[in-house]
C-alpha cells in the first residue's frame, strides 16, 4: 500500500493507474465517514489532502479510468440513518486547497483568465478564516427557521432542527428576510467551553471517553438524538454563506455576509476583501499569527471572488466552486528531546516504533509520544535517543517527527538499532518481499500463536463465523479465558471439556457470577438458579466444539490467521491441493534461503514454489506469506497440536471423476473469442480442473487462444497438450 502510494504518477501505467484510484476511493470514503459521521478523524488533514491531490492528478492523466464513486465527485458522507434525511435545495459543496503562495497566485490568475479581465483589471477577493467545525445548513420561510441540517454528502443531510433550536448564536426568527433564505455555516465549540465539557465529563462519567478535539466534541453534541443533551453543550455558529434564497442577498460576497450580521448572525470579524494576491498572503499571514490566541480551531483561509455575478459566471467543476478556494496552514510544529524508542506489537505482529518525547505544547495540546512508523522510517531520518526533534501535529493524531537537528546531536547519541526480535515473545521478527521484490517497511514477529501480543486477536479469528464459526465462543469468551490462561492457542479450545473432567479448570464457577461472559451473553446473570444454568451454558459450548472439529478445509485454512490468505485465497488453496497435509507439505518444501551472494532463486530451482505461484489467483506476496507462516517452527508445532483434535475435511470436486478434465490442471493463454478468460475458468473449475495461471511440468492443458506467445512456447517444450479454443470447447462438451 504505501510503496504504491509513493510511486510517482507520472510512471503509473493504465492498469496501475486502475488499481490505485479504486483503493484512493476506498480509503477516502472510509475517512470521510469516520470524520462527517462519527466524528472520529482516521487521519490528519494534511494526510487526507493529499490522498485528494494524488487522485485528482491520476485523473488528469487518466481521464477515462475516472470512477463513479471518485472522491472528486464527492463532498462529505453518505448521512446515517438515526437521523431523518433532508435533501439540500442547493447543494453544499466543499472547496480545492491551495497549499503555498503560488497555488494562490494560480488560483488569482485562473479567475481572471476565466473572466476574460485584462492583468490590471481589480478582481477584489475576500478572505475569510476557515473554522474547524461541522457545516451545517439553516433554512427561513418567512423569516421563521424551520429546518437545520448537516452537510452529509453534500447532496443529502440530517435533520438536526431541534438540536440547532438550542444554540443562542441561531436566531430563531429574523426580520426583513426573504420568503425563503438558507443560511449556512460553521457550528463549533471553543477551546475554553471544550476544556469546560471535558471536565464535567470526567466529574459526571468517570471512566467514560474524554472528546479528543473541539470538532469532536461540537459534532457529537450536534448530533444527539436527544436535544436536550445538545442544550447543555456551549455549541456556537458562524454564518459565512447561503443556499436556497427567493432573492439576492446584495451585488458581492462582502455585501450579504453584512446582511447576515444585520439578522443577528454572528460573522468572522477576520474576514476581509482584498484586491491583490499580496494583500491576500499579508492578510493569510496575519490570521496564522494570530491563530493561538483565538477562542477556536481554524486550519486555514478561504479565498472567494467578491462580486456575486463573477461568481454565478464561473460556476463549478464538480465537488467545487471554481470562485473559491480553502488556503490550508502547515501543520503545527514544535521542538523537544526523544527520550527513548518503544516497540509496540500489533494483531498482526507488526512491530511499531514510537518515540518517547519530552512534553511539550504543540497548538495547546500537550505532547509526549511520537509515531516512528517504521525501520526505514528511524533509517532515513537517523533519528537517535537523546536527540532533539521537530514534530509536527494536526488534528487529533498522534505527532509524527519532521527531522532531527543535527547540530543539537549528543556525541554519544548512537545509531537506533531495530530489533530482530520481538519483544513480547522473542520470536524472530521478520522482513518480506513484495510483489515487486522490494522489500516490506514493516518488521513482523513470526511468533503468531505463541506471542501473546498476537494471541488473543488471532484466537477471535479463529472462532469467527467465516472461519471456524464456534457458536458460543465470542470475543468476551475468548478474551476471558486467555486472560485466566485457559486458553492460549486454537488447539486448547479443543482440551477445554477433557481439562474440565480432570478437574485442571473450572470453568463452572466463577468468583462473581455477574463477570461469567457466557451467561452475560445470553441475558442470564439476574436469575436465581445460577450455578445449573451455567452448566448447561458450558455443556452447550463444549457441544459447540465438538461440532466443530471436521472444518471444511478452506475454512480451517482461512482461520489460522495467515498474513495475506482472505477467505478467496484459502479456497484457491483448498481446491488447488484439496488436503491440508499436501498444503502444508508443499509450504513447507517451498521455502528456499536466499543466496549469500546476491543470486535470486529461480522458480524452477523450486518445484513447490512454483507450483504454488501457477495457482490462478495467487500472487508472490500471497504465497510468501503462506511459506513463511509455516517455515516457522512454533507456526508448524502448533498447528501440529492443533491436527490432533481437529480433522480438515478433503476439499472435493464440483463434479463426479466422468468429467474429462476432472482433475487435470488447466492454463489459459492469448485472447478467446467463444467465452470470456472468467467463463472460461468457471467452467474448468466446475468440471473439476483445477486452472493456474503459469505453465509448469504438472500442467495437463494450455487452451491458447489468439496471440498466444511465451506460455504457449513453454508448454510445447514441455510435452504439455495444447488445445485451441474450439477443441476446448469440443472437449468439455462430451
Amino acid at each position: 500500500m504505501a510503496k504504491d502510494q509513493q510511486t510517482p504518477v507520472e510512471k503509473l501505467t493504465p492498469q496501475s493507474a486502475t488499481k490505485e484510484l479504486e483503493r484512493l476511493a476506498k480509503l477516502m470514503a472510509k475517512a470521510d465517514l469516520a470524520y462527517y459521521n462519527d466524528a472520529a478523524p482516521l487521519m490528519i488533514d494534511a494526510e487526507y489532502d493529499a490522498l485528494r491531490r494524488r487522485n485528482m492528478l491520476i485523473e488528469e492523466k487518466f481521464p477515462k479510468l475516472v470512477r463513479e464513486d471518485s472522491p472528486s465527485n464527492k463532498v462529505g458522507a453518505t448521512p446515517v440513518s438515526r437521523f431523518e434525511k433532508v435533501e439540500h435545495a442547493v447543494p453544499m459543496l466543499s472547496l480545492d486547497n491551495a497549499f503555498n503562495d503560488n497555488d494562490v497566485d494560480e488560483f488569482y490568475t485562473r479567475i481572471k483568465k476565466f473572466l476574460n479581465l485584462d492583468s490590471d483589471a481589480t478582481l477584489r477577493i475576500t478572505a475569510e478564516p476557515k473554522i474547524d467545525g461541522l457545516s451545517a445548513s439553516l433554512r427561513y420561510e418567512k423569516g421563521v427557521l424551520k429546518v437545520g441540517v448537516t452537510r452529509g454528502d453534500g447532496k443529502v443531510g440530517e435533520n438536526v432542527t431541534a438540536n440547532v433550536l438550542t444554540l443562542d448564536d441561531v436566531p430563531q426568527k429574523i426580520k426583513d428576510a426573504p420568503d425563503i433564505v438558507e443560511i449556512r455555516g460553521e457550528i463549533y465549540m471553543s477551546h475554553a467551553d471544550f476544556a469546560q465539557v471535558n471536565e464535567r465529563r470526567e466529574l459526571e462519567e468517570p471512566g467514560k471517553d474524554l472528546f479528543s478535539n473541539p470538532r469532536n466534541a461540537a459534532a457529537g453534541s450536534l448530533r444527539q438524538l436527544d436535544s436536550a443533551i445538545t442544550a447543555l453543550r456551549p455549541l456556537k455558529f458562524f454564518a459565512y454563506a447561503w443556499g436556497e434564497t427567493s432573492e439576492p442577498l446584495g451585488k458581492t460576497q462582502s455585501e450579504a455576509i453584512e446582511k447576515l450580521a444585520l439578522w443577528g448572525f454572528k460573522t468572522n470579524p477576520l474576514t476581509k476583501t482584498w484586491a491583490r494576491v499580496d494583500e491576500i498572503l499579508a492578510h493569510y499571514r496575519e490570521i496564522e499569527k494570530a491563530r493561538a490566541d483565538l477562542d477556536y480551531e481554524i486550519d486555514g483561509v478561504v479565498y472567494k471572488v467578491d462580486r456575486l455575478d463573477y461568481q454565478d459566471r464561473l460556476g463549478f467543476v464538480s465537488r467545487a466552486p471554481r470562485w473559491a478556494i480553502a488556503h490550508k496552514f502547515p501543520a503545527e510544529k514544535a521542538v523537544t528531546t526523544l527520550k527513548d524508542i518503544d516497540i509496540q506489537v500489533g494483531r498482526t505482529g507488526a512491530l511499531t516504533p514510537v518515540a518517547r518525547l519530552e512534553p511539550v505544547s504543540v497548538g495547546g495540546v500537550v505532547v509526549s509520544n511520537a509515531t516512528l512508523h517504521n525501520q526505514d522510517e528511524i533509517e532515513r531520518k537517523d533519528i537517535r535517543i537523546g536527540d532533539k526533534v521537530v514534530i509536527q501535529r494536526a488534528g487529533d493524531v498522534i505527532p509524527q517527527i519532521v527531522e532531527v537537528l543535527l547540530d543539537d546531536r549528543p556525541k554519544k547519541a548512537k545509531p537506533y538499532q531495530f530489533p530482530d526480535r520481538c519483544p513480547i515473545c522473542n520470536n524472530k521478527a521478520v522482513r518480506s518481499k513484495n510483489e515487486k521484490g522490494e522489500w516490506d517497511a514493516v518488521r513482523r514477529c513470526t511468533g503468531g500463536f505463541t506471542c501473546s501480543a498476537q494471541s488473543v486477536e488471532r484466537l477471535k479469528h479463529f472462532v469467527s463465523r467465516k472461519a471456524i464459526d464456534i457458536d458460543g465462543l465470542g470475543v468476551k469468551q475468548i478474551e476471558q479465558f486467555y486472560l485466566k490462561e485457559y486458553v492460549k492457542e486454537p488447539a486448547d479450545i479443543y482440551t477445554l471439556e477433557q481439562r474440565q473432567i480432570a478437574n485442571e479448570i473450572d470453568l463452572y464457577t466463577y468468583k462473581d457470577k455477574t463477570d461469567d461472559p457466557l451467561l452475560k451473553e445470553q441475558g442470564l446473570t439476574k436469575k436465581k438458579s445460577q450455578e445449573p444454568t451455567n452448566k448447561k451454558s458450558i455443556d452447550n459450548l463444549f457441544k459447540a466444539i465438538n461440532d466443530r472439529k471436521n472444518p471444511p478445509l478452506d475454512r480451517f485454512i482461512f482461520a489460522l490467521g495467515i498474513r495475506h490468505v482472505g477467505e478467496g485465497n484459502a479456497r484457491l488453496f483448498a481446491q488447488a491441493y484439496s488436503r491440508f497435509d499436501a498444503f502444508q507439505q508443499a509450504a513447507i518444501a517451498a521455502y528456499v534461503e536466499q543466496p549469500t551472494n546476491g543470486d535470486v532463486v529461480d522458480d524452477e530451482e523450486n518445484r513447490h514454489r512454483a507450483e504454488m505461484l501457477a495457482i490462478d489467483g495467487i500472487g508472490e506476496l500471497v504465497a510468501m506469506g503462506v511459506i513463511e507462516f509455516f517455515h516457522e517452527p512454533q507456526n508448524q508445532e502448533a498447528v501440529s497440536r492443533l491436527l490432533d483434535h481437529v480433522n480438515p475435511q478433503e476439499m472435493e470436486n464440483n463434479n463426479d471423476s466422468e468429467s474429462p478434465v476432472s482433475g487435470k490442471i488447466i492454463v489459459f493463454t492469448g485472447k478467446l473469442e467463444v467465452l470470456t478468460r472468467d467463463e472460461a475458468k468457471a467452467k474448468a473449475q466446475s468440471l473439476g480442473a483445477k486452472v493456474a495461471s503459469a505453465i509448469s511440468g504438472k500442467t495437463d492443458i494450455l487452451v491458447a487462444g489468439a496471440g498466444a506467445g511465451s506460455k504457449l512456447k513453454k508448454a510445447e517444450a514441455l510435452g504439455v497438450d495444447v488445445y485451441t479454443e474450439a477443441e476446448w470447447i469440443n472437449l468439455i462438451s462430451e
